[in-house]
């Protein structure tokens, strides 16, 4: 069974960076295998919203949101998805998820229905 395994989430000032990191586990161990791998965010009370994909092929999509500020990359052998963060705004926190699919790659897709999620690394911006 495929896990994902996020890590590298804290507490930082508006302003500051962040780097998050993602691992895979199980019978599917590296990340490479998958089609389309990608980060989604959800703060308190709110819905989930995709932040950023990469497809096997390394096309990337990232939100209007974060656009210019986070950057989504694999590992050299793409054992390891990355999401580095910078120029934090309060409005950046969230818990960061993230996800897997094998059929299709988007942001509403990674967030909504991935075939694949980790247990989420908590993101805290204070102003």
């Amino acid at each position: 069974q495929v896990q994902l395994l996020e890590s590298g989430g804290g507490s930082v000032q508006a302003g500051g960076s962040l780097r998050l990191s993602c691992a895979a586990s199980g019978y599917t161990a590296s990340i490479a295998n998958f089609y389309c791998m990608g980060w989604f965010r959800q703060a308190p009370g709110g819905g989930r919203e995709g932040v950023a994909t990469i497809t096997q092929h390394g096309a990337t999509r990232v939100a209007d949101s974060v656009k210019g500020r986070f950057t989504i990359s694999g590992g050299n052998a793409r054992n390891t998805l990355y999401l580095q963060m910078d120029s934090l705004k309060p409005e950046d926190t969230a818990m960061y998820y993230c996800a897997a699919d094998n059929v299709v790659c988007g942001l509403a897709s990674i967030s909504m229905r991935p075939s694949y999620l980790g247990q989420g690394t908590q993101v805290t911006v204070s102003s």
